[in-house]
């Protein structure tokens, strides 16, 4: 029975190993300048607006700002709008943080928002490595299906699409 666990946990040590591996390559290429947690600034997320939270310390969450809530892609693969306190419900992270350029303005896509409000409570094919939220996200600020399939991937994406290099700043919405 431990087999499993150890197989988990050596997972889990990869995930966070590569993360970091990655943040650093991200920081190299200047495509960003802050990850969520190294700002303390405090930005407020408009509509269009990436905003992302912490799952477990190793993995991200992302979603679509909106009126105040946030467009996300369920793990069943199900579109939903949810409030900034049930974004982070079920996951690990505390705070939820959103994507600025290096004036601490939000990047955002007012595109983007429509085209997750149009999407809303139909089901698309989820996959956690090939299929996940943030190639969802990409969908909605590309408008066609692109290659991503990591946070990582979605910051090279965004760093790009908005021509910044990429702030995670705090939007001062705490779930503690």
């Amino acid at each position: 029975m431990p087999a499993p666990l150890i197989w988990i946990g050596g997972a889990m040590l990869s995930a966070y190993t590569a993360n970091k591996a990655n943040t650093a390559y991200l920081k190299r290429k200047m495509l960003v300048d802050a990850m969520p947690g190294e700002s303390q600034h405090i930005s407020v997320p408009v509509n269009g607006s990436i905003v992302t939270c912490g799952i477990y310390g190793v993995l991200d969450h992302t979603g679509i700002w909106l009126n105040g809530n946030i467009y996300e892609l369920s793990g069943k693969g199900l579109v939903r709008c949810l409030s900034p306190n049930r974004f982070l419900g079920d996951r690990s992270g505390s705070k939820i943080y959103v994507a600025c350029n290096l004036a601490n303005e939000p990047l955002f896509d007012t595109d983007a928002s429509a085209r997750a409000k149009d999407l809303l409570f139909t089901i698309l094919d989820y996959h956690l490595l090939k299929q996940n939220c943030h190639k969802f996200v990409a969908r909605l600020l590309a408008n066609y299906e692109l290659d991503i399939t990591s946070f990582s991937d979605l910051n090279t994406f965004l760093s790009e699409f908005f021509k910044s290099p990429i702030r995670w700043n705090m939007t001062g919405i705490d779930n503690r």
